[in-house]
């Protein structure tokens, strides 16, 4: 199996109001391609609780191999998520991919 995490940092916005309403879109949006992706085994998104930390979202996956992560990314209901929805608000994004 392999763990594929990805943070991502998001652009200002005008209120925290705003913020948190985009960053539960997301993660509404992204949890839902569990049953739109058949090689997804595990979605989950949280929210970071520390200010003083850089990244605003995890996202963690689970996957039967990297293989099944490239399918994951390249799906056309991921790339809408990550295009559409998390694109115009991202700020940065870092990832790390590891069996278990």
């Amino acid at each position: 199996m392999v763990r594929h995490i990805v943070m991502f940092k998001l652009t200002e916005f005008s209120t925290p109001a705003e913020k948190q309403a985009k960053m539960q879109e997301i993660k509404e949006k992204l949890e839902a391609l569990i049953d739109k992706i058949d090689v997804l085994r595990f979605i989950h998104v949280d929210f970071n609780i520390n200010p003083a930390e850089t990244w605003d979202i995890i996202l963690t996956t689970e996957l039967d191999t990297l293989e099944d992560v490239n399918t994951y990314a390249n799906h056309p209901e991921h790339v809408a998520v990550s295009k559409g929805i998390i694109g115009p608000v991202k700020a940065d994004r870092a990832c790390v991919d590891y069996k278990f």
